[in-house]
């Protein structure tokens, strides 16, 4: 189990790597987090929501995303609750005291998932979550070392030299450990260094000295990895385009509960593309492209948009010729009003949306979980019956959203995997020939061309679907940037790394 002095230490990536190493050596190996609390998920094949975390983790160990990987979910969407999902279903949303009490429960899916795992795989690398150090939430703790102690796994301690303290971090870390939890740590892994190693030794040997632990490995910054993060937003807002020919300005607002930000890695690493998260305070700036990402909270995220002055900003925008696209909550918020009579993401009650597409969205209990496949339909009329670039994404909503301006779609949908289709649809493709079922038509363009909206994450992911979306925003001459291919690569970047860097005749002889 890789625990962290912090949360972001880098459990997620030393997770992600130790799964491709073992990978490449014809090992099974599954990567598990019993508890995370995060905004960005992925759809898994078996039809449930897990941690974009572990979804990055199941590529890095070659084996298709499931529950199983990550059995409680936890979606904030406000300061004191969240949305609680237990293995891959959205159960019920409690505020953070209130979840206390329910963690006996959420272990028994913990140890349920854990089992099984440990079935169907020779080795299972661990992902604790936040710190170990974390007092006040050792009772019934799933997460970190009350799992470890439940299940009788090693751990390993890992911190992050980059913020500095880093001896601090992991002395302080045993300090607040039980004394039958600090012999469960097997060593430290220190992250991010930077420098000439050989000015960090005589810290190393002082830790173990003081310790009586081993450091298994100092692992240098990796610059320009291109990973999927498990929630916080990019540390640089900005991004820069490369020198020389034709870029796009793209603008998207950091929303209080932005969730799946992920959408955008792939313009943050396009060469032509110039990206901007734009944060609380900040003035909106001129662009070509605004995109309205998804939210965890889509009525509280519009009001913010509305407080912070993005209503006139988008207005102008529109008014000389930019585009829009709204994905997910950001799809909502264009319509006329977004209605929320069961109380689902607060208090119950309705808000106007924008009002610059026809139609209204009213948020549901059910929460549609899809994976897709289509193609675009950009300025292709009414019904979207012409094909255009291929898209493979997912839908992670609880809204249903109807009105006149989804007769001209943003996409047409050819196949779904997951929760998928109403039983309707199910009964109707099975007795329809597959040649002449109707897809799924999805999402809305303005009549003027300059709005698109979509349930859709993902739509940069696929390389023909991001270039044929940067021309359409004005980008004549888009290049073709394969991000499933930079993920790759920056998957084998980090397991070579790893291999140079850590001790791992002693890292794998600690594990049982």
């Amino acid at each position: 189990m890789i625990q962290g002095t912090t949360s972001d230490a880098g459990k997620s990536t030393l997770v992600a790597g130790l799964c491709r190493l073992a990978r490449r050596a014809g090992v099974r190996v599954a990567p598990f987090k019993p508890q995370n609390m995060a905004l960005n998920s992925a759809v898994t094949a078996d039809g449930g929501e897990i941690g974009r975390a572990q979804a990055l983790q199941a590529v890095a160990a070659g084996i298709a995303p499931h529950t199983d990987l990550n059995p409680v979910l936890l979606k904030p969407n406000s300061d004191l609750g969240s949305q609680v999902i237990i293995h891959g279903k959205a159960r019920m949303n409690l505020n953070a005291r209130a979840y206390q009490d329910y963690k006996p429960l959420a272990r028994v899916a913990v140890l349920e998932s854990y089992g099984r795992l440990r079935t169907g795989y020779d080795t299972v690398f661990v992902e604790g979550a936040g710190s170990p150090a974390e007092i006040n939430l050792r009772a019934n703790d799933i997460a970190n070392m009350g799992f470890a102690e439940a299940v009788d796994c090693p751990v390993v301690l890992v911190a992050d030299i980059d913020r500095g303290g880093v001896f601090a971090h992991l002395i302080g870390t045993l300090a607040c450990l039980s004394e039958s939890e600090r012999a469960r740590v097997q060593g430290f892994i220190i992250n991010r260094f930077r420098g000439d190693p050989g000015l960090l030794k005589p810290g190393l040997d002082w830790l173990e000295a003081q310790t009586g632990k081993p450091v298994l490995g100092v692992v240098p910054y990796l610059h320009g990895l291109t990973l999927d993060a498990e929630d916080m937003l990019p540390g640089a807002a900005h991004t820069h385009a490369q020198a020389g020919g034709q870029t796009l300005r793209v603008v998207v607002p950091a929303l209080p509960h932005i969730s799946n930000h992920t959408d955008f890695d792939a313009l943050r690493a396009h060469p032509q593309v110039e990206f901007s998260y734009v944060r609380t305070n900040e003035a909106p700036p001129a662009a070509d492209l605004v995109i309205l990402p998804g939210s965890k909270n889509v009525r509280d995220d519009l009001a913010w948009l509305r407080a912070q002055g993005w209503e006139s900003a988008l207005a102008r925008h529109l008014r000389y010729g930019g585009r829009v696209i709204g994905i997910c909550g950001g799809m909502q918020m264009l319509g006329r009003a977004i209605t929320d009579p069961h109380g689902v993401e607060g208090e119950p009650g309705a808000t106007a949306g924008f009002g610059w597409l026809d139609y209204e969205t009213e948020l549901t209990r059910e929460k549609a979980l899809r994976n897709v496949t289509g193609r675009l339909a950009l300025g292709l009329g009414e019904g979207g019956a012409q094909a255009g670039a291929p898209v493979r994404g997912y839908e992670i909503h609880m809204g249903v959203t109807r009105g006149a301006a989804l007769a001209q779609p943003a996409l047409r949908i050819d196949s779904i995997e997951g929760e998928a289709q109403e039983a309707q649809e199910a009964q109707e493709v099975q007795e329809t020939p597959e040649a002449q079922r109707e897809p799924r038509l999805d999402g809305a363009q303005s009549a003027d061309g300059q709005i698109l909206a979509t349930y859709v994450h993902g739509l940069f992911d696929t390389p023909e679907a991001c270039a044929a979306l940067l021309r359409w925003a004005g980008l004549d001459a888009a290049q073709s940037v394969d991000y499933p291919a930079l993920r790759e690569a920056s998957l084998e970047r980090l397991a070579d790394t790893l291999a140079a860097s850590l001790d791992l005749d002693r890292l794998y002889g600690a594990m049982r």
